[in-house]
Order: structure tokens, then sequence, then C-alpha cells
């Protein structure tokens, strides 16, 4: 079992209840990573429904998770044919952590006509560009990072004002998380505003929703991440994530905070 997996099994306890275990290794500072919470839920609701595959899945992170058992409360809301739907509440010693709405289907069975007006994005392939180092942050030992702007901006703390972090990501024990792992790739890259502001502390998320198109092909997945409007400190997210085969395989946007204030830039 990778380590993934590991990190993300559910147990069925009773009823709708499953329960997981939030771990070490998926971690920004103190905090667990939001895709990696949101991929324990989107276990959860494979197991729970009829349908096993996301199809859609949004998340409102009401608290701070922490390290320990976290009980997720499926609560199934209609069943089609075709189609799934659930809301799941996670909590821990009682309190409400992230409340997820889900629809779920069979990525086996769909099908129709495909059309895209962007072309994916030429970029080099990753041992092309300079992975991002450790430094001490937990889920950059779990996966492989590799952004094309990243020595600019983390390294020289130079901030290019592009507000677009472009790169690929994988697991760094070489496992292929299959398709629930775009629910944490879709939030595992930094933010993008730190392009134009440089790293910044903390820019908590407050809600993240992933659409999901097809199971990625093995291996590590090219990522766009975009922020083009900071308000009064709040700033959308929104992500684009491809196969090693070059389809399209999920699409993330996330509403966040940006906490610290930033330096004026030169």
């Amino acid at each position: 079992m990778s380590a993934f997996a590991q990190a993300t099994a559910v147990e069925h306890m009773s009823g709708q209840t499953w329960r997981g275990e939030i771990i070490p290794g998926w971690r920004i500072g103190a905090v667990p990573n939001g895709g990696y919470v949101l991929a324990i839920a989107g276990r959860a609701l494979s197991q729970a429904l009829t349908h096993p595959d996301p199809l859609s899945v949004h998340i409102l992170y009401t608290a701070p998770t922490q390290l320990g058992p976290v009980d997720c409360e499926v609560q199934p809301l209609r069943e089609g044919g075709s189609t799934s739907y659930a809301a799941l509440s996670m909590r821990q010693d009682g309190e409400l952590k992230a409340y997820v709405t889900a629809c779920y289907s069979d990525l086996d069975r769909l099908s129709g006509e495909s059309w895209s007006s962007v072309e994916r994005p030429e970029i080099p392939p990753p041992e092309a560009v300079p992975p991002l180092g450790v430094h001490g942050i937990e889920l950059r030992e779990s996966l492989n990072q590799h952004y094309l702007n990243g020595e600019k901006v983390f390294l020289k703390r130079e901030p290019d004002g592009s507000g677009v972090f472009e790169g690929w990501v994988s697991f760094a024990d070489g496992e292929d998380g299959g398709l629930l792992s775009l629910l944490l790739f879709a939030d595992a890259m930094a933010p993008p505003v730190f392009t134009v502001y440089g790293p910044l502390q903390w820019v908590p998320t407050l809600e993240l929703s992933v659409q999901l198109r097809t199971r990625p092909a093995p291996g590590p997945v090219q990522v766009r991440f975009q922020s083009r409007y900071l308000s009064d400190g709040v700033v959308e997210e929104d992500g684009e994530l491809w196969d090693s085969k070059g389809r399209l395989v999920a699409l993330s946007r996330q509403t966040s905070k940006v906490r610290v204030r930033p330096h004026p830039r030169r």
C-alpha cells in the first residue's frame, strides 16, 4: 500500500460513519494540508456511495484539523442511475472541521463529446525543472514538486508578478495515487499569490472545489494554478491538472485569505 493510500485510509464504524486518521507527513507547519483532508473525505464517500468515483467535490474548512482520528459522517442525498449525491461532515472531538458536498459517478461508464477552447501548456518535462527543496515542510517530503519559476520565487525571493505557478507534482515514493490523488494535488502547490508578494507566512483556504474528468495515467501530473484578483485580503485560485498523457484530468477553484501584510513591491 502506498503512503498516500495509508494516509487516507478509512474504516467503517457504524451506520454512515467512517473513521480516518490524520497522520504526520502531510502538514504545512502544524496544519494538515487541505487537499489531504479532502482526500480522506473523498475516500470515505467512495466507500459509502453506490457510485465510486468523485465527479465534483466541494469542501468548506470550518476549523483547522489536527493529527489524530477523524470521523466522517456521510449523508446520502439522492441516488440516480449514474450519479450519487451526498454530504459529509468531518469531525474531531465532536467539533465540525469540514463540510463536504459531492456528486459521485462511475468514470469508466462516462461517454460523450469532448471539446476544449484551451490548449495544454507545453512546459519542460519534470526532469528538466529543478525540484523544490524540502526546507522542513512535511508536505514537500511526501511530494515531488517542480515549479517553473520556483527558484526565482522561493530561493532568490524575487517574485515575477505573474500570479501563476506551473510545473509538476507526484508522490515522493514513486507510487501512483489514482483518482483520489487529484483531490490532494489540487491543493498541493504553494499559493500563486506568492509570485506577486513573495512567500507569505500563511494563506489559509476557506473553501475548495475540484471537478474530476478522468482517471490519471501513471506518472507526474502537470499543473497550472493562477490567481488574478486579490481583494481586501481575499484571493481566488484556479487550477488545471493534466496527466502524463496530456489529458485534462481535473479542474479546481478555491478561496483563501492572505493574512500577512505584504511587503511593498519594488
